[in-house]
């Protein structure tokens, strides 16, 4: 049977800092490669940070 390897990234990202948190969220997946994951699951709002009413 083929085994799906999934990671989940629960990380604090900074409200507002798009370019950042992208860049961290490539970092993850670039681990999660090194690490054979299939599958990396990121948090809602993990690119504009949370809450994105504060952007408005």
């Amino acid at each position: 049977m083929n085994r799906l390897r999934i990671t989940l990234a629960q990380i604090d990202f900074v409200v507002g800092r798009i370019e950042g948190n992208r860049d961290r969220i490539l970092e993850i997946i670039k681990d999660a490669r090194q690490r054979e994951v299939d599958l990396v699951l990121f948090p809602e709002l993990c690119l504009t940070g949370y809450p994105p009413e504060d952007l408005l």
